[in-house]
């Protein structure tokens, strides 16, 4: 008999707020886009996870990558979910979830195109210290909060293993 694992919960408005305000950035070079790219990728393969991964800054896409099993779908995703980052400031899994916190949903509240933006996990904002939200890291592929898990992992990581980033 294999033991039953517990999905994590789906983390709260607060929580996703507190993940934004750590998740912050010193600089953000074309240099760290690549090395955030492709530690996205290598954890990407790992898992076998069939997703697109895309970085933009200032309105350039600076790294692109689509795994086994992705689709041209998916590259449809990440276009919408940056661009509710790039409307908000926040990230597209805080945006949903904030909707949902007052008993609505975006895509019956925001008055935006659909087709358009999506408030769905998978888009966070690249924000620098002292400046603002000067991109986003977006993945599309997996369900939503796993979209979402997968982007901060990859944050995380990367801004540990170099503090002067």
């Amino acid at each position: 008999m294999t033991p039953k694992t517990t999905p994590e919960p789906v983390p709260t408005v607060e929580e996703l707020e507190a993940q934004q305000r750590r998740l912050v950035f010193r600089r953000f070079t074309h240099d760290d886009a690549w090395e955030l790219g492709s530690l996205l990728v290598r954890l990407a393969r790992e898992r076998q996870a069939p997703i697109a991964i895309d970085i933009h800054r200032a309105g350039q896409q600076l790294f692109h990558a689509a795994l086994p099993g992705s689709t041209p779908d998916n590259d449809a995703w990440i276009a919408r979910k940056r661009r509710v980052v790039e409307r908000y400031g926040s990230a597209s899994y805080l945006v949903g979830a904030r909707f949902r916190a007052k008993g609505t949903t975006f895509e019956e509240s925001s008055r935006l195109d659909p087709d358009t933006y999506a408030a769905h996990g998978g888009s966070f904002p690249i924000t620098v210290e002292g400046v603002g939200v000067v991109g986003a890291v977006t993945v599309s592929g997996l369900p939503q909060v796993e979209d979402h898990r997968l982007v901060v992992e990859a944050l995380e990581r990367f801004l540990e293993g170099a503090p002067d980033r």
